[in-house]
């Protein structure tokens, strides 16, 4: 596996130098076959908010990036606030190219094998006289990345959540709910996953603080989006157990490996393999970690016990609590998935400047004769974005955690 990721990293490189200077709405579809990525997979995010405002957290690109980290797939986000299928929100004063032209060349510069489509937002504003534009529109973008060879995967619709009755929360919302169902028609006439996140994003609402702004999802909304569309996608997974029996100074573990403790005070030693790395916790959700990993620790004598990796505590509980079982929440791990997510999140960051800088019209557009020099800088960005998605992929495959158990003074 470790010699895949890294033939994988070595085409990055060769790619790089042989390029330069060129820098209640309708059920879930299924696909015909099981949503798989593979190497050289580069996924693509085409939509408005849903996918921009992921920016500053990249919960969907790290989900995916960890549940396939023996696998070389690069990410691009092209969500644009305000956007809808045909590109009116991408005008940069130019024209051409048109803003249609524009996500047309958005699109195509990607070089997609996997798209992720999330709109319907804006248009829903047109209510039922909109839908026909809408699917015309829907339709042409599915033609434009076929002809590029790509899949598509459609989103539906999220919902808006208010207080504020003068806002007509239940209209906007049950137009919301119509332009889902234009969505999951279009992918049912087109053989495509359609994926609903309206009825799942509606009901952690009504439990969890997850849409601000009445329209926008903070991090615990995406962190759920992401949970949504892995179980949508079929890569969810049942929490991982791992059992360890204390009897006469020796441990016997099922689901990890024993170890000799080789310190004064350890009274058990162990290592456990994790299938992938965890989405670490939102901030103003620290005790939200979906299939963490249970240790549960049986034949200890009554008292408070701490379970330490590299030194660092882990989890401490009761004899009593461990033998029912402690969720780990961090870690090794958790630490390891940290750095994964900041440099997505730094990458996500340099490509934005690169594909939407600041001052376009006078580096890329008809004024560009006054700034355009500085498209050069925009395409060595190249060399800092193909190097952090080469250090992604290295580093996204989970390692082996060592255990220890010892016991609280």
């Amino acid at each position: 596996m470790r010699k895949t990721r890294i033939a994988a990293v070595l085409g990055y490189i060769l790619f790089l130098f042989s390029t330069l200077p060129i820098p209640s709405v309708s059920a879930q579809t299924k696909p015909a076959e099981a949503f798989t990525l593979k190497d050289g997979d580069r996924v693509v995010f085409l939509g408005n908010s849903i996918f921009e405002n992921d920016f500053q957290y990249g919960y969907l690109e790290l989900a995916l990036t960890t549940r396939f980290a023996d696998k070389g797939v690069t990410f691009r986000n092209l969500g644009w606030t305000g956007d809808n299928v045909w590109g009116e929100a991408r005008s940069t004063y130019t024209n051409p190219p048109t803003p249609y032209e524009h996500l047309m060349e958005d699109i195509t510069k990607t070089q997609p094998t996997v798209v992720f489509l999330g709109y319907g937002g804006v248009e829903a504003q047109g209510g039922q006289a909109g839908v026909p534009h809408f699917k015309e529109g829907l339709n042409k973008l599915l033609d434009k990345i076929e002809e590029l060879g790509a899949k598509a995967v459609l989103l539906s619709t999220i919902p808006v959540v208010s207080s504020d009755t003068a806002q007509r929360i239940d209209q906007r919302n049950a137009d919301l709910e119509l332009y889902s169902k234009a969505i999951s028609e279009v992918a049912t006439q087109r053989k495509k996953q359609f994926i609903d996140i309206y009825n799942p994003i509606l009901n952690t609402s009504k439990k969890e603080s997850i849409i601000e702004n009445t329209v926008h999802l903070n991090e615990l909304g995406y962190y759920y989006l992401a949970t949504t569309l892995e179980k949508a996608l079929g890569l969810d997974a049942a929490k991982a157990t791992t059992a360890i029996a204390i009897a006469n100074n020796k441990a016997e573990v099922s689901n990890g490996r024993s170890l000799t403790p080789d310190k004064e005070g350890v009274l058990a030693k162990f290592a456990v393999d994790n299938n992938y790395l965890p989405l670490p916790s939102p901030k103003s959700a620290s005790w939200i970690v979906d299939n963490a990993r249970i240790v549960k620790i049986s034949g200890l004598k009554k008292g408070y016990y701490t379970l330490v990796s590299e030194n660092n505590e882990v989890a401490s509980a009761s004899a009593k609590d461990w033998e029912k079982g402690v969720e780990i929440k961090q870690g090794p791990q958790f630490a390891q998935v940290a750095e994964i997510r900041n440099m997505i999140l730094k990458k996500n960051e340099l490509h934005f400047f690169q594909y939407r800088p600041l001052n376009q019209t006078y580096i890329i557009g008809f004024r560009r004769y006054e700034q355009g020099r500085h498209v050069k800088g925009l395409e060595e960005q190249n060399i800092l974005i193909k190097w952090l998605e080469g250090q992604i992929i290295l580093n996204s495959e989970p390692k082996e955690v060592l255990y220890e158990l010892r016991k609280m003074d």
